[in-house]
């Protein structure tokens, strides 16, 4: 009686494994979208979603040796499934592809996000019209006979977000002065730094050197390491 009782749990452990790689590949899913929704094509437009749904479900939720080719479709049948994904019985986790796996990528203003704080007038005064979000929700089926695993009726999704900006500097220097520049959440020392550029005004007998808050001083290459000298 008791092996009889701990069957569903054999049965379950390995079938949680399961479900958890499908969360982590739907993680590095979201990822791949997020960074392809802030790419152009030759023609200067974006893929679809519908585009991005047949590689996310080729690539990422096929045969793990699947070939990356363009314009591939993954087909509901063995040789393009993972042969990890299924439950105890054989039967696929992921039966059809097109309504198993879906994908969605918008562009937000990043004032809808918490990141706006860090990212926008609040931080490092970014655009907020260049963040790119890549959701995927994942849809295992019921596995028939094995509650509650029966009904659970798993919904799986993840998203990631990425902020296309270059933030280009001329150089140092002027990467310095943008991080300076900052509000209080990027730069919190500057109240202390005014402080100490005051003090560091008075005579060097009393402060020698110079205290300087917040200075940094860059890793400059020397000229003779550099090729055709400075």
């Amino acid at each position: 009686m008791l092996m009889l009782a701990l069957v569903p749990l054999f049965l379950a452990i390995p079938l949680l494994g399961k479900y958890q790689d499908l969360a982590h590949m739907s993680e590095s899913a979201a990822r791949y979208l997020a960074f392809e929704a802030t790419t152009a094509r030759a023609d200067g437009g974006r893929r679809t979603d519908a585009e991005l749904a047949h590689e996310v479900r080729r690539r990422f939720f096929g045969n793990s040796d699947a070939p990356i080719k363009t314009s591939d479709v993954a087909g509901d049948f063995a040789t393009h499934r993972n042969p990890l994904w299924v439950h105890h019985s054989g039967q696929p986790l992921l039966v059809h592809f097109e309504t198993d796996v879906a994908v969605h990528t918008r562009s937000l203003r990043s004032g809808s996000q918490p990141a706006a704080l860090t990212l926008g007038a609040s931080g490092f005064d970014l655009p907020d019209s260049e963040l790119h979000e890549g959701v995927v929700t994942v849809r295992p089926r019921d596995i028939a006979n094995l509650p509650p695993f029966d009904a659970l009726g798993l919904e799986i999704r993840r998203h990631q977000a990425l902020l296309a900006h270059g933030w280009a500097a001329v150089g140092a220097d002027d990467l310095a002065d943008r991080i300076a520049g900052g509000r209080a959440l990027v730069y919190p020392i500057a109240p202390l730094k005014l402080l100490g550029d005051t003090v560091g005004r008075l005579p060097p007998l009393v402060l020698d050197p110079a205290m300087q808050v917040g200075d940094i001083k860059p890793d400059v290459v020397p000229c003779d390491r550099l090729e055709g000298g400075c």
